[in-house]
């Protein structure tokens, strides 16, 4: 309670920055996953119901902290929680773009050293995970609006290119080309052009298994 004659302390230009650029992407975020999800219903039912929205948010926040001075342990703890509340785990370490979207979430790990582009979709299962243990990069660099079918994994440091598909259950170790499909074990490119493929009333043009 403020004494009379008291001025209240203002709040520093940064932190109103940082909250104003936190509201801003959540927002984004928000409307990134109605538009993703076509089950999704009213913005609060999105926000306390979509575990894979809850994950970004939590990886945000562990991730800021991973780049603090002391701020690693505090990272992995959150990092633990969260994936105790949303079956998804990301370490704090990873690097995620804007209007990164998971769905359903359950069983989606995502590495240390991986890298994800803006606009990029992954389903359950999913695993961007490395092939060495040395302390390098040893995770995927994931492109631009590329989507991830159920339960594909891709390992090692391999670059998935702008606009790619990768196929429901495909193993990925090599480097994906731009605006390809990947589909099977080992995963076999069928390059597709983005302009044909992206077009709705073509799906043939998109391996089915994609959507599982």
């Amino acid at each position: 309670m403020l004494r009379e004659g008291s001025v209240p302390r203002a709040v520093p230009s940064g932190t109103r920055d940082l909250l104003a650029r936190a509201r801003s992407r959540m927002a984004e975020d928000l409307a990134t996953a109605r538009r993703r999800d076509p089950a999704s219903g009213t913005a609060l039912e999105i926000v306390l119901t979509t575990p894979g929205l809850h994950a970004i948010w939590l990886h945000r926040v562990a991730h800021r902290w991973w780049g603090t001075p002391g701020g690693r342990l505090p990272a992995r703890l959150l990092a633990h929680l969260s994936r105790g509340v949303t079956g998804v785990e990301i370490h704090p370490g990873a690097r995620l773009g804007r209007r990164f979207f998971i769905d359903h979430g359950m069983g989606v790990v995502i590495g240390e050293t991986s890298e994800v582009g803006d606009d990029v979709m992954i389903y359950h299962g999913v695993t961007l995970g490395g092939r060495s243990m040395a302390r390098t990069k040893r995770h995927p660099t994931v492109g631009d609006r590329v989507v991830i079918g159920a339960g594909a994994r891709v390992l090692g440091p391999v670059v998935v290119g702008d606009d790619a598909q990768i196929g429901a259950n495909a193993v990925v170790v090599k480097d994906v080309p731009a605006g390809s499909v990947v589909v099977g074990v080992p995963g076999r490119v069928r390059e597709v052009p983005v302009e044909k493929r992206s077009a709705t009333d073509d799906l043939e043009l998109v391996d089915p298994a994609i959507w599982i």
